[in-house]
């Protein structure tokens, strides 16, 4: 190896990125539990690579929440936080370790041995927490589900399940909470419509349906611009709070929101560029919208 400045791979070395794609993504999205023999191995490497002496305790739980509870039982002084901010991400750190494997394996770059503890570890667990002489390894998920572009996504249960029942729920790559897919029946248009996050209000609205939500709500349409991506202006009277005005607008990606507006706005254009913060005029000159 010399130090010459690498500047363009070789075809060969190319040809290997589809192998390279195949292999550490079937180990970042792997569902097994903990391989502990090997996971222990790979865990004393990483300390020894780094010049620490080796744990001689080893710990296995389900699911980062089981994690959280049995480290707090070892250390009460640790926070919750603290201890998902200490986590390592195992397995799920696949996407970066990758390209250092490429690097060093097909390209022959030098210096990058002192993560091999890492690369061993991806292999053989889910998330961990590393301390002077404990190691708390975590399972896998039993699960994990994605839409047709690969997007964390369920429309009937968890996107992510862990074995002791943990679940993280999404809706085209958006978290949103659970009972919004457990419990369909108890989501409502006033609670989709008044979400105060936009994105998941967005998922809300259409879990409940687009058609739903006007239904339920009776929505008034007050203006109709000719441009989707300018919106309808609608007309709403919520419970327990009073006439309301939105805007559904269609965004560059074809997908709908609802986005509330001041109740005084009389056209779809005057909501749409309220939100922006910008006058009617300078948003019909814009060249690009988000």
């Amino acid at each position: 190896m010399t130090d010459k400045k690498i500047e363009k791979l070789t075809p060969e070395q190319e040809a290997m990125f589809d192998v390279y794609v195949k292999e550490w993504t079937a180990i970042g999205l792997n569902t097994d539990p903990v391989d502990l023999e090997n996971a222990k191995k790979a865990v004393c490497l990483a300390y020894r690579l780094v010049n620490l002496k080796e744990p001689t305790q080893f710990f296995v739980t389900k699911s980062p929440m089981d994690a959280i509870r049995f480290i707090q039982e070892l250390d009460p002084s640790k926070t919750k936080s603290d201890v998902f901010n200490e986590m390592i991400y195992g397995s799920n750190d696949a996407y970066w370790l990758s390209y250092y494997e490429f690097m060093r394996k097909e390209v022959g770059v030098q210096n990058i041995d002192v993560i091999e503890g890492l690369v061993q570890l991806a292999k053989y667990t889910g998330w961990l927490n590393v301390y002077e002489d404990v190691v708390v390894f975590q399972d896998r998920p039993e699960y994990i589900k994605f839409d047709e572009q690969k997007r964390l996504h369920s429309e009937i249960g968890p996107a992510i399940r862990y074995r002791d029942g943990y679940s993280v729920y999404s809706w085209h790559g958006v978290r949103i909470p659970g009972e919004w897919i457990e419990n369909k029946a108890n989501l409502s248009a006033k609670t989709a419509l008044t979400w105060e996050n936009l994105e998941q209000r967005r998922c809300a609205c259409e879990i409940l349906g687009w058609a739903k939500v006007i239904d339920q709500l009776k929505a008034k349409v007050i203006d109709i611009d000719n441009d989707p991506e300018i919106g309808t202006l609608l007309e709403v009277d919520i419970p327990d709070i009073g006439k309301e005005r939105f805007l559904k607008v269609q965004c560059g990606t074809g997908r709908h929101f609802i986005l509330p507006v001041p109740p005084d706005t009389k056209t779809a254009l005057d909501g749409n560029s309220w939100t922006f913060d910008i006058k009617p005029e300078e948003l019909l000159n814009l060249e690009v919208r988000t």
